[in-house]
């Protein structure tokens, strides 16, 4: 058996977390590490306590990825796992934040003001803003995209 690198074990932990999103649109996830330990998790969906949907409003207004966000009732993985560290006392500075996606320019922001050391994004399938990973270069944030589709 050949033991899976960290960014691969990560990566695995990841794409579990990420199967728990209820959201309609796209499901994804981030967990939150420094070293080998994880400090965190979280996906896309819901605040706590509040209803899945039952139609995406995004869709049904025929919004582009990366518009109207005002009409989802969703928080980003990003999002989420901020608060799910906050929640629970855990400070993310330094840590390395592994998600399913290249971050939206608010998830971006706040992992910038988390002072977060690295990100590495598992998985890249459709055309992103590539100014949110110098945004986040110029704020000492080290990006690596993993894979790209």
């Amino acid at each position: 058996m050949v033991r899976p690198t960290w960014n691969e074990y990560f990566t695995q932990i990841v794409n579990v977390v990420r199967t728990r999103s209820t959201c309609l649109r796209a499901q994804h996830g981030a967990v939150a590490v420094k070293g080998s330990k994880v400090l965190a998790t979280a996906y896309n969906g819901p605040p706590r306590g509040m209803p899945h949907c039952d139609v995406c409003a995004r869709e049904a207004a025929g919004a582009k990825p990366g518009e109207r966000y005002e009409l989802c009732n969703a928080i980003h993985a990003e999002q989420n796992l901020i608060c799910q560290a906050a929640h629970t006392g855990v400070s993310l500075e330094g840590a390395t934040v592994y998600v399913t996606g290249i971050p939206c320019w608010l998830c971006a922001r706040m992992l910038v003001n988390s002072h977060i050391q690295a990100v590495r994004v598992t998985e890249v399938t459709r055309a992103y803003d590539k100014a949110t990973i110098a945004f986040m270069i110029e704020a000492g944030i080290e990006v690596e995209i993993l894979n790209s589709k």
